[in-house]
């Protein structure tokens, strides 16, 4: 890396700390959720304008595509066991239901308006995941931020005033018992008789399994969902290297809970592995410990190793279910979750090669047209949307998972704002480590201005999911950190934006040494502030992403999908 790209990333972060330092810091049949309060804000917008004109204004914001891939090089055995795959994803579905709502089919029969039951559908609830939870169903408010995880009337200092074992755990629910006191139900007690028979397919699928360590995992699995304890079955996740197919299932990401960000939701992708694509990519794994001593920070903050037995790949999906398939679609993941699994093995990256070609073509690609200026859209590729969505994964394995004072991990010490943080750092850090390797000559695929352009383009791409997930606060801190520090300028006539070079290598760097600093300090008043000062959608930025959406460019992806569409059926 060069020592001026460190330097000015040094500089820029003592302008970017005297700007933080101020500014406001901001059971299992249960009915489905009301809400408590009216929406402010963003998420008044139905009550303003009507929830049917809401409904016309918003029901096109997903883009129809049909997941398929080529099963020509299967076996019948392997066409068997996707059916099991995908049979054990539909149960994870309806947990996670459960777990975003309430019960799925009362809800859902309520509704009258077809229209409005796909988009309830498409959001699993009646809240506009992609528009800062905004209710359009009538009868419902503001969506609790603990969703079905908690109690809807529980506070968070009824929660840390309570002392009860395994409440912050990543796989309980809190509930009441008839005198109103809180207790802790494991996830296997809470969903037994769906977990029972996801539990019974992947073993299925277990005995008819090509490859005897995917085999391994899948029996390990099941036994997790009846056990409750993962560990055993992501450190043998982390063990495969010659499966073809795959499966992510179980309770996973957190982002369901913004209450605290300690509950897993559940969820499913069923994969395939991309051979070809897969070999260019797995040499860039062995770069991590390289990357983790170069980051922009004190040596304490880097003192972790990142592991290395960890893969790179990319895959086509053949189904979602469960909080993946809910609202944006993801493209890429990082996983597993458990810092005790990173630090002794690190985590498989897997790149979701068809989901994101689909989103460059259908989405990506208009937004340039749309918001970059003319001379800078030859710079927006598919191989640097790729290779950005890509290191963002790598990126999550930088960086520590324990605060440097020894107060426990990272995730437990900013509570609630650790997920917007993580992604975040994992943004930044991405196309930081881009710059890096590019630097050295390790990167192929185009010149770093293709990077940097693409990855302007993905943030105005990603800022229209709203501000209220993890992922969208973190996209508003990128775009905002970058703005101040002059990444980027924005023509006032055409209303087009265009990449400044070296000031975005000065704010890749600044940004990334800001939010390694507040994780490693698990310095929650400061993560407080920089949420609180960045983390909004302006006025400009928001008329821009208006322009977008009177294009009818769409917002994100609606997967057709299912065992017909893959010729199983």
């Amino acid at each position: 890396m060069s020592k001026g790209f460190f330097r000015a990333g040094v500089t820029g972060l003592v302008a970017v700390l005297a700007l933080t330092a101020c500014g406001q810091s901001g059971d299992q049949q249960d009915p489905p959720l009301q809400g408590a309060t009216e929406p402010t804000g963003d998420n008044a917008r139905p009550g303003q304008d009507s929830r049917k004109n809401w409904l016309e204004k918003r029901k096109g914001i997903y883009a129809p595509f049909t997941l398929t891939a080529d099963l020509s090089g299967l076996s019948d055995r392997q066409k068997r066991m996707l059916v099991k795959l995908i049979q054990a994803s539909e149960i994870m579905d309806g947990v996670y239901w459960d777990q975003a709502l309430g019960a799925k089919e009362p809800f859902l029969s309520a509704i009258v308006d077809p229209d409005a039951r796909k988009f309830a559908e498409l959001n699993y609830g009646p809240w506009d995941r992609l528009a800062n939870e905004a209710p359009f169903i009538e009868g419902y408010t503001a969506k609790p931020p603990g969703a079905n995880l908690y109690p809807a009337d529980m506070t968070a200092e009824e929660f840390e005033a309570t002392e009860l074992p395994g409440k912050d755990s990543l796989y309980t629910l809190l509930r009441r018992d008839p005198q109103g006191e809180l207790y802790v139900v494991p996830y296997s007690a809470a969903y037994a008789e769906q977990l029972t028979a996801a539990a019974a397919l992947l073993r299925e699928a277990a005995a008819l399994a090509v490859d005897s360590q995917f085999s391994e995992y899948l029996t390990a699995r099941a036994a997790a969902f009846l056990s409750n304890d993962y560990y055993a079955s992501d450190m043998l996740w982390m063990d495969m290297k010659n499966n073809a197919i795959d499966v992510v299932i179980g309770p996973i990401e957190t982002y369901e809970d913004r209450l605290f960000g300690y509950k897993a939701a559940f969820e499913s992708y069923v994969l395939l592995k991309d051979l070809s694509w897969s070999r260019r990519l797995s040499r860039y794994v062995g770069f991590l410990p390289q990357l983790q001593r170069d980051l922009p920070v004190a040596d304490e903050y880097k003192v972790e190793t990142p592991g290395t037995d960890s893969d790179l790949n990319a895959y086509d999906v053949l189904y979602y279910a469960g909080r993946s398939n809910a609202g944006s679609k993801t493209i890429a993941i990082n996983l597993p979750n458990d810092e005790r699994v990173q630090l002794a093995k690190g985590t498989r990256r897997l790149q979701l090669k068809n989901a994101m070609q689909a989103k460059f073509d259908k989405i990506m690609l208009p937004i340039a047209g749309e918001l970059i200026v003319e001379e800078q859209r030859t710079h927006v590729t598919f191989a640097a949307f790729f290779a950005n969505t890509m290191f963002h994964e790598v990126a999550h394995g930088l960086g520590i998972k324990n605060t440097i004072d020894q107060r426990g991990t990272v995730r437990i010490a900013l509570k609630e704002l650790a997920s917007a943080m993580e992604e975040g750092k994992a943004d930044v850090l991405g196309v930081y480590m881009i710059t890096s390797l590019h630097q050295q000559g390790e990167l192929d695929g185009g010149a770093l201005m293709d990077y940097y352009v693409t990855f302007l383009a993905g943030i105005f791409r990603s800022v229209r999911f709203g501000a209220s997930s993890a992922h969208g606060k973190a996209n508003m801190v990128r775009f905002n950190f970058f703005h101040d520090m002059g990444a980027f300028s924005r023509d006032p006539g055409s209303g087009q934006y265009r990449v400044d070079f070296e000031r975005m290598q000065e704010s890749i760097a600044a940004l990334s040494a800001l939010i390694l600093t507040l994780q490693g300090d698990g310095d929650y008043a400061g993560a407080s502030r920089l949420l609180a000062d960045k983390g909004n959608i302006g006025e400009e930025l928001q008329a821009d992403l208006d322009r977008l959406a009177a294009a009818g460019i769409p917002v994100d992806i609606d997967f057709v999908q299912g065992i017909e569409f893959l010729g199983l059926d």
